[in-house]
């Protein structure tokens, strides 16, 4: 083969030799080859192209010049940026590949006879190749943020920004493709312009092309026979949270979430559709990027429980919001059914984000924020303190004051006022966050690279912060005959947090109103002569954890052919937990005369480690008016850990009192290993008729180590039918009409490991010298799984072209065999054991979802949302219930939220105390007899709803979160009004004199015994529940995208976010979600800054 160069600088209007030059060089080779300017026709060869492959426009002339005679001449540069060209397999004219590698636009083929062809490019002075900008919408005129513009053929593109603006270098023989997951593609051609506005059009299919992930399987919306709420990335954005269960609160029906605490790093309970076990875990199941996560936290009590309530470290807390893709919740049969037992309280699939093809892009976000608590208690001040401790003491007849009043014996001053809520959980916290992120890719490989940094400081004096490092990666490459397909996510996650050992939110509710200052004339903590504990002493006492989280997976797939589908998801992860607090003698008054040897520190090491195997197996077939959709797959999953609590004591300076060597006493409080073992198979058929008929049936064999021989596996199931009724009554003003319908059961096996099997614990004390064992617990070969079984019915409507879409669902859920400690006689040696019981709880409910687009204009969009949930809990059946420990806990017929309580009946105008009804009429009241009245303080409806509105350049978004129940308040087990504690406003409606009609009783001191007794029934009754609905302005976005019209693919977005803004509630005891004794969720501003580029 023959390539002849003719090597020429590049033509400048400023370079006339130059030009001169190339020009005679032309003619030259002219003149030389007798160049005709006829194509070639006769002289056009054809030639084989053996397979299909991707080449440069080199590898062409050479696969040309292997086949055929001809000769090729060009300049060296002129093919510059052209990108590889893909080759068909089969039989081509020379000429027609020359003009599909080579726009006519851009080259010059010039042939002679003798088949010398001369390739020059042309030169364009109207428009060389340059800049092209544009705006993409959609059909409401609003900027499309993600819509991907490609040249061509070509690798070469860029995303629309936030605004949907985009810069792309192009030539004018180039064509743009525009394209975007539910809407029509479209191509325009460039030829002399220089801004192209594109208008996307909704594709008619559309509901089509929309993606429901469902975990194991992915199913278009239309499709969808199971109930499954998603909240997007940009709604979880939008809100500055820091726990991606947070970003769900009031966003979906079904779903009710709450924050046990305001103290960074804490926890989340979270309850989808109810409380189905009365002793086993009601805990969903967490998928992360298609792995099962232990949500179990590893922190101990013994450590952590007087700041973190219940110790429960959310282990979600390692996963950055702002790195998810899309939330899904599974929550009826035949969306959970598939995952068997895990599935049986819910499913919470997190999906992050991956990267996109196209150019490289860079995203650096910054927000800072501010918190504070919600509301405060409504407190006495210290005259109605002072006047509410004399009229106690005159009550109780006492006339001199002890000697420990120090609050009224004029020890402290009666003048002073402090409010010790603003002093002690009343300060500001401040966060700051920086992240960055960079992705990209070609149609072959796609990654993403994300870190994050997070400081967050507390409510609580001191310096105590709470810190996150996260970094996450993606990796996503597919073969060019995409075949084959691999997906890697990784993340790591370092945690630190330093933390008072206690939350101070109950002193700042008791302490008196004028107790003395917190620190004397030298600075320095104030002791007021042995009169008091000051609060800010256990501030010394600190709380510190260090987690470090790894997340990862990979899933390969492979398709044999374009119906049979192999794939494997693999996956590994690691926590590890240490965590400590301590004890030191200055947490003491100074008079106590303590040193370090009275100084003590408690450590928790604790390790977990999973890993997980899954293969599958997906066909799908496409008949004449008949599709399937079969899935076959299995588990192999183990979960291990360890954890292993030490209480060191006595040390030679506080300054090593985190030092475990350092301590003169080391006590083991508790070591343990633990070993969770799960396999499972799995199979999904999926029917559909004429596309209107759907059909799903799921299955799960599957075994767990938590039982026992004969008890290991259990089989469950689904069965989700649909029917798209709308396709059937052709009404223009009906986009969407489905009935839908699904049965089926899970299992729960949330009970904790070993529980079967018979176990020792190691002696408290020795024995001639020996430590000996002793048993913990009785051997069970009976026990087994509990049972869920799940009904739903729903209906789904759209109207106006989905402008308008409802969706309404009733469900009933049956949970039996339960899992519950049943008492045993004390001859066993042993108090209870864990055994299956007949007991069934019931939670049924209706449910609704509306969406509208309310305003569509060219400029402006007002879009709404609303989720309404009524759900009902019943206890409705447990044998020998009257019998069992859990006699004074449970009502048949209600709720497993309720509590039996004492039924107020006022205050006797006589006496002045508190009376209440005699349910047995003995004329006594005694407890459990005449603790007989239900208060259910399971939620009686719940939901939220949201607005968007969108101008130009300006988007506000809101969510109202909305909650109807009851919850006990600020009197539940509280101190008596008089005593030397401070006492909500509500107490100074009281009684006085004889005949006074009154909220509260007689003050008293606690000398009075009768009105102690009084008191604390009171405290037990039903008047220390009260209505605890609410109405919560849960967050709020406020944004700005600057234009940047003259930086081409940059973006820049200020947004001003705001959570738990406003509280509307008649609940008088603090925050409405608070639990006593913590700090409530708190209200964030936050100030946010994305630059993308």
């Amino acid at each position: 083969m023959k390539i002849k160069l003719i090597k020429v600088l590049a033509i400048k209007a400023s370079h006339l030799p130059k030009i001169i030059a190339r020009t005679l060089l032309l003619l030259s080779c002219t003149t030389i080859f007798g160049f005709s300017p006829n194509p070639l026709t006769s002289q056009n060869p054809k030639i084989t192209i053996e397979q299909d492959r991707k080449v440069t426009i080199f590898e062409v002339f050479e696969i040309i010049g292997k086949q055929t005679e001809c000769t090729f001449i060009y300049q060296s540069d002129i093919f510059k940026g052209l990108p590889k060209i893909e080759l068909k397999k089969g039989i081509i004219k020379v000429n027609e590949l020359l003009k599909q590698c080579l726009p006519l636009a851009d080259y010059t083929i010039i042939t002679t006879k003798d088949n010398h062809i001369t390739i020059t490019r042309r030169i364009s002075n109207a428009f060389p190749q340059g800049n092209i900008k544009g705006v993409v919408t959609d059909s409401l005129g609003m900027g499309m943020t993600g819509v991907n513009i490609v040249i061509k053929n070509t690798t070469k593109g860029v995303q629309s920004d936030l605004e949907g603006k985009y810069s792309i270098i192009a030539h004018p023989s180039d064509t743009l493709v525009f394209t975007y997951m539910g809407y029509k593609n479209q191509e325009i051609a460039v030829e002399n312009k220089t801004i192209i506005n594109v208008v996307m059009q909704p594709d008619a299919t559309s509901l089509d092309q929309v993606v429901i992930n469902a975990g194991y399987y992915s199913v278009k919306n239309k499709e969808r026979t199971g109930n499954i709420s998603t909240i997007s990335a940009a709604e979880i954005e939008k809100q500055p949270v820091n726990n991606p269960l947070a970003a769900l609160q009031g966003r979906m029906s079904g779903v009710d979430i709450m924050e046990t605490s305001g103290v960074p790093g804490s926890g989340f309970n979270v309850r989808i559709r109810g409380i189905n076990s009365i002793n086993a875990g009601n805990e969903p199941l967490y998928i992360i990027d298609g792995v099962p996560y232990d949500s179990r936290s590893l922190s101990s009590n013994t450590v952590s429980a007087e700041i973190i309530y219940k110790s429960n470290i959310s282990p979600l807390n390692a996963i950055n919001p702002t790195n998810i893709e899309s939330m899904e919740v599974l929550k009826d049969a035949d969306a959970t059914a598939i995952y068997g037992s895990r599935g049986s309280n819910g499913v919470i699939i997190i999906t992050t984000k991956k990267g996109k093809e196209g150019k490289t892009r860079f995203t650096i976000s910054s927000s800072t924020s501010i918190a504070s608590i919600t509301r405060k208690v409504n407190l006495l001040n210290t005259q109605e303190y002072l006047n509410m401790r004399r009229e106690a003491f005159a009550n109780d007849g006492i006339t001199e004051y002890p000697e420990t009043a120090y609050d009224i014996n004029g020890t402290w001053d009666p003048n002073r006022y402090t409010d010790w809520q603003k002093e002690l959980i009343g300060r500001t916290a401040k966060s700051q966050s920086i992240q960055a992120t960079i992705s990209g890719g070609s149609p072959q490989t796609q990654f993403l690279l994300s870190g994050n940094y997070q400081k967050e400081t507390t409510v609580f004096p001191g310096n105590f912060n709470y810190n996150r490092l996260n970094i996450t990666s993606n990796l996503n490459h597919k073969s060019k005959d995409n075949r084959f397909n691999l997906l890697f996510n990784a993340g790591y996650t370092i945690e630190d947090n330093l933390l008072p050992k206690v939350d101070l939110s109950s002193q700042a509710l008791l302490l008196s109103p004028n107790a003395p200052a917190l620190y004397d004339e030298n600075g320095q903590l104030n002791w007021e002569n042995s009169t008091w504990t000051n609060p800010l002493a256990s501030l010394q006492s600190i709380y510190k954890n260090n987690i470090h989280t790894l997340l990862s997976n990979a899933v390969l797939s492979y398709k044999f052919i374009p119906n049979l589908e192999a794939k494997v998801n693999l996956g590994y992860g690691i926590n590890r937990l240490e965590e400590l607090n301590t004890k030191p003698n200055t947490i003491f008054d100074p008079a106590f005369g303590y040193d370090s040897s009275s100084s003590s520190l408690f450590k928790n090491n604790a390790n977990a480690n999973h890993y997980i195997l899954e293969p599958q197996l997906e066909w799908k077939h496409s008949f004449d008016v008949f599709k399937i959709n079969a899935l076959l797959g299995a588990t192999y999953q183990k979960n291990s850990s360890e954890n292993i609590s030490i209480l060191g004591s006595g040390f030679p300076n506080n300054s090593f009192i985190e030092n475990l060597q350092s301590a003169t006493s080391l006590y083991i409080l508790n070591e343990e290993e633990s070993v969770y073992s799960y396999q499972s198979f799995f199979s999904r058929l999926n029917l559909s008729l004429y596309d209107k008929i759907f059909i799903n049936l799921t299955g799960r064999r599957e075994g767990s180590s938590r039982f026992g021989p004969g008890n290991k596996y259990g089989n469950f199931g689904a069965l989700g039918a649909a029917w798209l009724f709308s396709e059937e009554l052709s009404i223009p003003w009906l986009s969407l009409g489905k009935l839908r319908a699904s049965y089926g059961i899970t299992g729960n096996d949330q009970i904790g490991d070993y529980q079967y099997l018979q176990s020792y614990s190691l002696g408290e004390y020795a024995y001639d010298g020996n430590i000996g064992l002793e048993p913990s617990r009785l051997f069970n070969p009976n026990f087994k799984w509990e049972e869920t079984k799940k009904a739903e019915a729903a209906l789904e409507l759209g109207f106006w072209k989905n402008r308008i879409s409802l969706n309404m669902a009733y469900y009933r859920n049956r949970s039996s065999n339960q899992l519950i400690q049943y008492a045993l006689p004390a001859t066993t040696g042993f108090t209870s054991i864990l055994a299956n019981l007949d007991a069934v709880v019931e939670n049924k409910g209706f449910e609704v979802e509306l969406e509208a687009a309310v305003i569509r204009d060219q400029s402006f969009s007002w879009n709404v949302g609303f989720n309404f949930t009524a759900p009902k809990n019943t206890l409705i059946e447990f044998p020998g219930l009257e019998g069992s420990p859990y006699a004074n806990r449970f009502v048949i017929g209600e709720s497993l939220s309720s509590r039996k309580l004492y039924k107020l009946n006022g205050v006797d105008p006589e006496t002045g105390l508190f009376t209440f009804e005699d349910f047995n009429g003995d004329g006594e009241i005694t407890s459990p007899e005449d603790r007989q009245y239900i208060a259910d303080l399971s939620p009686k409806f719940y939901g939220g709803i949201s607005n968007s509105f969108q101008y130009k350049s300006w988007g506000l978004d809101f969510l109202f979160q909305f909650v109807k129940k009851n919850a006990t308040n600020q009197f539940y087990y509280s101190n008596s009004p008089g005593t030397m504690v401070n006492q909500p406003i509500e107490v100074l409606d009281r009684w006085q004199l004889p005949g006074d009609n009154s909220y509260m009783q007689q003050f008293s001191t606690g000398d009075n015994f009768d009105a102690y007794l009084a008191y604390s029934r009171f405290s037990q009754s039903d008047a220390a529940v009260s209505d605890a609905s609410f109405i919560r302005l849960k967050s709020l976005d406020l944004s700005y995208t600057l234009p940047l019209d003259k930086l081409p693919n940059t973006s820049c977005k200020i947004s001003l976010r705001g959570q738990n803004l406003l509280t509307f509630t008649k609940y008088i005891g603090g925050d409405p979600e608070q639990i006593m004794g913590l700090i409530p969720s708190l209200r964030r501003i936050s100030l946010n800054l994305q630059l993308q580029f």
